[in-house]
């Protein structure tokens, strides 16, 4: 489970992909193939797959314990062709984040 704190260090990756509602679901699952891939490789910390409503977009926000982590999961998926598969299904507008805020409901 993603834990959110700002000045932690933790390297985020929020990518945003833009599909068909034909592809949503197949991304989804190719998402979900690629983050299971990446989390054999140390550094990486965890994964959130979300898609909206309206079927034309998909969000994967990642976390990595370093920059350094956050490349090797990349070059990892790059190798095996997860991340070429991906980008065929919709377009994707990446982003790499440090979280600066983060609140949450009092217990």
């Amino acid at each position: 489970m993603p834990v959110i704190e700002a000045d932690s260090g933790v390297v985020t990756h929020i990518n945003v992909f833009t599909v068909s509602p034909a592809n949503q679901q197949a991304l989804v699952e190719a998402l979900t193939e690629t983050v299971q891939a990446a989390s054999t490789v140390p550094g990486w910390i965890s994964a959130s797959i979300h898609k909206s409503f309206d079927g034309t977009k998909v969000v994967n926000y990642v976390q990595f314990e370093s920059h350094e982590a956050a490349q090797a999961v990349t070059r990892h998926l790059m190798a095996k062709g997860l991340i070429q598969r991906n980008t065929q299904l919709g377009r994707v507008e990446p982003g790499q984040y440090a979280v600066a805020y983060a609140i949450q409901a009092p217990a």
